[in-house]
Order: C-alpha cells, then structure tokens, then sequence
C-alpha cells in the first residue's frame, strides 16, 4: 500500500516537472519569435523607404537655376555668334578672324543644347535676337550683353578699327559669360548644364588672356 502511494507521489511530480518545463520552453519560443519579429521590422521599414527614396530623384533633374541658366546663356551665346560672323567680312587681323570662327564654332551647338534641355525641361525658349521674344513677364538681367548701340559701332567698323572694338567687346562679352557660368556651378542641380558651365568658364578664360594679348599689340 505504501510503495503504490510512493509510485503515484512520483508519478505526479514527474508530470508537474513537464509541464513546468513546457511553460518554459512556451516562453522561450514565443520570446524568440517576438526578438525575430522586433528584427524584421526595421528590415521591412528600409525596403519600403527604397521606392520613396527613387521616386523622389526626377524632382532633382533640374532646378530654377538650370532653367535661367539655359535662358540667359542662349540669348548670350548668339549675340557672340552674331559678333564672330562680322569678323568674317570686317576684320583685319588673321588671329581675330581665327579667333571669331573659333567661338562661332563652340557656341553655336551650345546653343542647340541649352534649346533641347528647355523643351525638354518644359520650359520657354528664348527666340529672336534679342533672346526674350516669347518669354513674357521674364526680365533676365544677362552680364556682358552688348547695347544695340555697341552693335551698331561693331557693324560700322572694318579692319584695325574693328579688330580692335570687336576683341574689347568679347572680352566683356566673356567675362558676362564667366559670371553667369559661375552661378550656374554654385546653384544648379543638373549635371549637364553644370558641367557645360564649367566648359565655358574654361574654355572662354583662356580665351580672354588670348584676346587681351591681342589687343596689347593692336
């Protein structure tokens, strides 16, 4: 009688022992899977900012400054064109005419560039000589701009007389240019305009030393 009371206590000890140990392990998986859930939260949280982070992209693709940029510099650049094609016929001096042929040669596809970008982009595009036809309401203040009046001189002279107006005109000419190049490095967020700005920057630099040496010997 004793010895069957003694295999019933230890049976009954042994059962509550599981089921304490099964409480345990319970706790364990269930404190698991809560750490691996709390793990792939921030996992879920990054792969659904990655779309967010994408679609934001096109936004930058160009800035108000890429836009004046491309405005102003178009008006600018065939204005220089317009000065280089009466070098053709009027000036004197062979390393002037070398020179104008040179800068008709690099603004006019610049020119057709900066065109493309504000179609593309939208935006107006500059027509006419004076550049701001069909721009209403838009006052761009461009440096280095040359007067009617100073075109009209331009246009009226011929050989040394030319030369020497026409190298003095394009050096402040340049200088507008370089200005507005810089400000479109500083401020602008497209990598073709900005890169273009810093080609024109070099490119017309090294062409005013060349045309304030020039006009040291006219």
């Amino acid at each position: 009688m004793f010895t069957n009371r003694s295999i019933i206590k230890r049976a009954s000890s042994a059962l509550v022992a599981g089921a304490g140990a099964l409480v345990v392990l319970t706790a364990c998986g269930g404190g698991t899977e809560t750490a691996m859930s709390g793990h792939s939260m921030p996992t879920a949280h990054g792969a659904a900012s990655t779309p967010t982070t994408a679609t934001t992209q096109p936004d930058a693709s160009f800035n108000d400054a890429d836009v004046m940029f491309a405005q102003m510099m178009i008006p600018h650049h065939q204005q220089a064109v317009e000065m280089a094609e009466l070098a053709e016929t009027r000036a004197k001096d062979p390393e002037v005419k070398e020179l104008a042929a040179k800068i008709k040669a690099a603004q006019d596809p610049e020119i057709k560039t900066m065109r493309g970008w504000l179609k593309e982009w939208g935006k107006p595009v500059p027509t006419g000589m004076d550049g701001m036809e069909g721009m209403e309401g838009m006052d761009h203040g461009m440096p280095g701009m040359m007067s009617s009046e100073d075109m009209k001189m331009l246009e009226e002279a011929n050989g040394a007389t030319f030369d020497k107006r026409f190298v003095q005109m394009m050096i402040a000419h340049h200088n507008g240019a370089i200005e507005m190049a810089k400000t479109e490095q500083s401020n602008g967020v497209n990598p073709e305009a900005t890169e273009l700005a810093k080609t024109i920057e070099t490119t017309q630099q090294a062409e005013i030393e060349q045309m304030q040496k020039v006009l040291d010997r006219l």
